[in-house]
């Protein structure tokens, strides 16, 4: 699984058009094979900086998504929210591997076992 981190700066005088762009990007991240994981929004503190993370299974599923930027119809009317309006000044993506809780179970056996998560048993 890979994880795409988005840190926005956005502009905090159009929140509502950032939350309109979000919500629409959360249901095309999950139409199209993804997990989103949500949009984290000013609350407190610095109130011009929001997160956005989401999931796909491996990076060539990652890949085949973002193959639809510039191309599928709806894509270009979610980057327009944010075009149109302003809301985005400037974004940058990181991608990271999650350690999820239900890995946690997983590397507690492959320990016991002798094993790194994820590698097969030995032969014997």
């Amino acid at each position: 699984m890979i994880t795409c981190v988005v840190r926005y700066t956005i502009d905090p005088e159009k929140i509502t058009a950032f939350e309109r762009f979000g919500k629409r990007w959360m249901e095309l991240v999950q139409a199209r094979g993804g997990t989103h994981h949500g949009y984290f929004l000013p609350a407190e503190g610095a109130s011009d900086e929001a997160l956005a993370l989401f999931s796909f299974p491996s990076l060539a599923a990652y890949e085949e998504y973002r193959h639809r930027f510039g191309r599928d119809p709806e894509f270009i009317a979610a980057d327009r929210i944010r075009d149109d309006s302003g809301c985005v000044l400037r974004y940058e993506r990181t991608f990271m591997r999650p350690l999820l809780p239900g890995d946690l179970a997983a590397a507690d056996t492959a320990s016991a076992s002798g094993t790194a998560a994820g590698e097969p048993e030995p032969l014997l």
